[in-house]
């Protein structure tokens, strides 16, 4: 396990990037993985950071497809729209959450 500096603080993430404890997760933080992945978060980016969170808070598996149809994103399209090339993978990442095993 190594740290990072993200938004002046000190985080531990994993051999992938993705924070090895959520609750040291911050939208600033948020903000600086997006960037380095290439996204600009705007309010409907933080809708579905926000319910990534809550589910996983709650223990429930994420998909793509639970995502979709959550009412957060119109559809799988929108996701897609959100987060280029691995819309989960990514909003994983940037939620500060685990990768779901969903993903490769």
């Amino acid at each position: 396990m190594a740290e990072k500096m993200l938004a002046g603080v000190l985080v531990k993430v994993n051999d992938e990037g993705y924070m090895e404890d959520a609750s040291q997760w911050n939208p600033e933080i948020a903000k600086e993985i997006a960037k380095e992945i290439g996204i600009e978060l705007t309010d409907k980016h933080f809708e579905v950071l926000n319910y990534l969170r809550e589910k996983h808070a709650a223990e429930e598996t994420l998909t793509i497809r639970k995502v979709g149809k959550s009412g957060v994103v119109a559809n799988i399209k929108e996701l897609y729209t959100l987060f280029p090339k691995g819309p989960l993978k990514f909003s994983s990442k940037i939620a500060g959450i685990p990768k779901p095993a969903s993903c490769v």
